[in-house]
């Protein structure tokens, strides 16, 4: 994806966990975080308490969806994918993408991956890999800084 891209439509998941979210549930009033994860991977786990933290910071300004994307056969079993979720409090909406087609639409190869998108559902952020929490915030709150220009 480039930026300025429409977000992808939220179709394909082999199954969600903590309940299940359209585009058009996101589009509107908030912007969306977008971020892909997979069970075997180390770096997902150590960002997640501070995705974590970005859920419970911005849950009245900031829509957060978590992409499960398994990285090999090992990594798909749902009961494992929900153990982790409980193991790593992710409390938010979690799309299964066991046949990988949200990362396809997305044209999406890495965990994890954060994809930051305005409240009209235009993606203005994109970044992998587990360093950079620090700039990924900034990127949120720049997206958030102008939703509240455009409110007033």
């Amino acid at each position: 994806m480039k930026l300025r891209d429409e977000m992808p439509e939220l179709t394909g998941a082999t199954n969600w966990v903590n309940g299940e979210v359209s585009k058009n549930d996101l589009i509107g009033t908030k912007p969306t975080l977008i971020h892909f994860w997979s069970v075997s991977c180390h770096l997902c786990k150590e960002a997640m308490p501070k995705v974590n933290e970005f859920r419970d910071k911005y849950k009245d300004e900031l829509n957060i969806v978590a992409v499960h994307m398994p990285r090999s056969e090992n990594d798909l079993p749902l009961d494992l994918v929900k153990e982790n979720a409980e193991t790593y409090d992710i409390t938010q909406p979690i799309f299964v993408d066991n046949e990988h087609k949200l990362a396809d639409a997305f044209d999406n190869q890495y965990v994890p991956a954060y994809y930051v998108f305005d409240a009209e559902g235009k993606l203005r952020h994109f970044q992998a890999g587990g360093s950079g929490m620090k700039m990924l915030e900034k990127r949120v709150n720049r997206v958030l800084e102008n939703v509240q220009k455009d409110t007033k």
